[in-house]
């Protein structure tokens, strides 16, 4: 039987012209989903992509079978308790999508790690089930994106998107009688918070090119249209978002682009009144206001009382009276992350400059402070639910790449750490895996941490086939969790790691500006270090290596194989960043003016438009022999990715050589979804074992 043939894109130039340069692009038109041919040449794709991958059909059943095998699939999500309830979700084997409970317990006699085991039994007492998405899913996608419960757990409001396109529909329901109420708000985004009058709920709007700019407030019972707007934020360059402080005392307002905030709030119990401003904004100066009761904490990096710099953020209290103290002075080995702040203690997340872990910092109202230890030398905490203002126990999540996630309450008077839920994973055996922090040295002397997980009895001999994951953008911290996804794939031989690059926040914000705007490079040059470390540790066969990221990780997928197309045998695009200086001069766009600020301004500024056309990957895709097996996905309705970026980019590719039955060039698109792909579990579970198989295909465990 003859191989699978590509689809074709047919060429129309369309010349581009900036500061003295001119650029073609000979796929421009696939930009335009309102075309047929461009709808028909995605489909072409979708099926060159079905037959190159068909031969992998079993394997992608054994994997879609070892992840779901993994998975307790009828189960109940770690419980919160808030105002007299217990609130938390249970899946169900079979349904695709959560079902959102809550259980009474005025008394407080039930604890955490009861409400579990009786939910996980299916004996959960007076369970009563608030919202069942799986009962809202009409069609093949759904996503929910507000779920906020009133102040007086009365009320739901929760909000719905159909098609991946992150523009949601806002609804309320009656939680006593559980049914909607008539109110419906068309065209809102994430952000949401409910006013202590009752009636009073606030939202976000996005504006046409989806950057959320207004906050409203709907009163309930009185037409959408009658909605008041209470805040406008005209700069371009920021996102909006709205809640309501943990004390119940404030509606925060919080405005921020990608360098600069501003907080504005509202007096919860009286909320008709104008915003009034914690700080007015500064350029360069960040901030978050966490309301504590009386005053406010901010963690800021703007000026200290010496005029020096506050790299890596302080925490400051402003009291009513406008005074200033600080509480956690400037380090410049730790960043301060976030701050948590409790009638009776303040919790803050800070992270090591040195190692990357994170610590969490207790501080007592009497400015007593202590870090809470943790079991294991390399881990990860992830965030917990933390509802109410004067609970004894601060909840976090704590996981590794060979742990499990677990649910922690620290109770801090006490000091203790009490396990209120854990993730099940049948069939896992901890012991049967290893893992390290390893690393890489970058061209500039910049010593790279990778972290790697492997079976145990894996020998060190360079003959293992690896995958490695990279993201490096936004300060966003690629930390080492469990994976069941991951496991799936190293339990089979492959060793997996995670670059923790330039251009994340893993060592503080130091490293977050050394891999954006004009030190981007750095991020693609460390990932390709992180590669030649593993190989040269022999941790990984240099000839069966993958890579694979997605989103701003998709553009340091498409940089780095522009880079060293030699260095990888497969790399997975997923929803790619590629056609940069394009998307980036376009300020119909989504997300290019905000962005600005992340990767510079190629519209207005030559010196900006000249380096980011040095490295954008679809204008630099140029001849080579040695390019790897690729595998590129979109999204039809994605707002932050334009679905034509990994389009545009497949059909260069192919046009200079890349692709053929050894090392195909693919490209699978979501006709009906968005960025995140998937929205069913199951869905996710299957679109994950087809991306997998391709890996296992080109690095020889197929």
């Amino acid at each position: 039987m003859a191989d699978p043939e590509p689809p074709e894109a047919p060429r129309h130039p369309h010349v581009m012209e900036a500061h003295g340069t001119t650029r073609q692009d000979d796929w421009y038109w696939l930009r335009d989903r309102d075309d047929p041919d461009v709808i028909a040449h995605l489909e072409a794709e979708n099926a060159y992509t079905d037959a190159v991958m068909a031969p992998t059909a079993d394997l992608q059943k054994a994997l879609f079978e070892g992840i779901r095998s993994r998975v307790r699939e009828t189960d109940a999500g770690a419980p919160a308790r808030s105002g007299g309830w217990w609130y938390y979700s249970r899946t169900v084997q079979g349904m695709q999508y959560p079902i959102m409970c809550r259980r009474p317990d005025p008394a407080g006699r039930l604890g955490g790690a009861q409400v579990t085991a009786d939910a996980r039994a299916g004996t959960p007492g007076d369970e009563v089930t608030m919202l069942d998405e799986n009962s809202l899913a009409g069609g093949d996608y759904l996503a929910v994106g507000v779920f906020d419960v009133s102040p007086d757990h009365s009320l739901l409001a929760y909000s719905t998107d159909f098609d991946g396109s992150e523009m949601y529909t806002l609804h309320f329901r009656d939680l006593a009688t559980l049914t909607d109420l008539q109110d419906t708000i068309e065209g809102v985004y994430y952000g949401s918070a409910w006013a202590t009058d009752r009636r009073s709920f606030f939202y976000v709007r996005p504006d046409d090119a989806m950057r959320p700019w207004q906050v409203w407030c709907h009163r309930l019972g009185t037409p959408s249209a009658e909605d008041r707007l209470v805040y406008q934020e005209d700069d371009e360059r920021f996102f909006v978002d709205v809640q309501l402080s943990r004390s119940h005392q404030r509606i925060v307002i919080a405005s921020a682009s990608k360098t600069t905030s501003e907080v504005h709030w509202l007096d919860a119990a009286h909320p008709s009144g104008p915003p009034r401003i914690v700080m007015a904004r500064q350029s360069g100066v960040e901030y978050d206001a966490e309301h504590d009761g009386d005053g406010w904490l901010i963690l800021t990096n703007g000026p200290g009382p010496d005029g020096g710099p506050v790299t890596n953020f302080e925490l400051r209290r402003i009291d009513e009276d406008g005074a200033t103290r600080t509480i956690v002075a400037h380090r410049p080995d730790v960043k301060l992350e976030h701050v948590d702040a409790f009638a009776g203690f303040i919790a803050v997340g800070e992270r090591s400059g040195r190692d990357g872990l994170e610590r969490l910092r207790i501080i007592g109202r009497d400015a007593t402070q202590h870090v809470v230890e943790q079991p294991e030398t390399a881990y990860s905490l992830l965030g917990g639910q933390n509802p109410d203002w004067d609970q004894p126990a601060y909840r976090f999540g704590y996981t590794s790449l060979v742990t499990p996630r677990t649910s922690v309450d620290y109770y801090v008077a006490e000091r203790r750490r009490e396990e209120i839920w854990s993730q099940v994973v049948p069939g896992y055996d901890p012991a049967r895996f290893r893992t390290e922090r390893v690393w890489a040295t970058a061209p500039d002397g910049v010593r790279v941490p990778i972290s790697v997980v492997a079976r145990r009895d894996l020998e060190l001999d360079g003959s293992s086939p690896g995958l490695l994951y990279g993201y490096g953008a936004y300060e966003a911290c690629m930390d080492p969790y469990f994976s069941i996804a991951a496991i799936n794939l190293v339990e089979r031989g492959l060793v997996y790691a995670i670059a923790h690059i330039r251009g994340g926040g893993e060592l503080g914000r130091p490293w977050y500006e050394q891999g954006r705007m004009e030190h981007k490079t750095n991020t693609f040059t460390d990932f390709v270090a992180a590669a030649e470390a593993l190989i040269a540790g022999k941790w990984v066969d240099g000839a069966r290596l993958a890579a694979r990221g997605g989103s701003a990780g998709g553009l340091l997928m498409g940089a780095v194989v522009n880079l060293r197309p030699d260095l990888w045998r497969a790399v997975v695009a997923e929803v790619p960043f590629v056609d940069v200086v394009t998307t980036m001069s376009d300020t119909s766009l989504p997300l290019t003016v905000t962005e600005w600020e992340e990767w510079g301004d190629p519209l207005h500024d030559p010196a900006a438009f000249a380096r980011m056309v040095a490295y954008s990957p679809y204008d630099n895709v140029v001849a080579h022999d040695r390019y790897p097996a690729i595998y590129a996905t979109a999204g039809l309705n994605d707002p932050r990715v334009g679905f034509w970026e990994p389009a545009k980019w497949v059909a260069r590719m192919r046009s200079v050589g890349a692709g053929g039955p050894e090392r195909p060039v693919l490209l699978r698109t979501e006709l009906g979804a968005g960025h995140g792909g998937p929205s069913g579990r199951y869905d996710t579970w299957r679109d994950e074992a087809r991306v997998q198989a391709f890996i296992l295909a080109q690095t020889g465990l197929a």
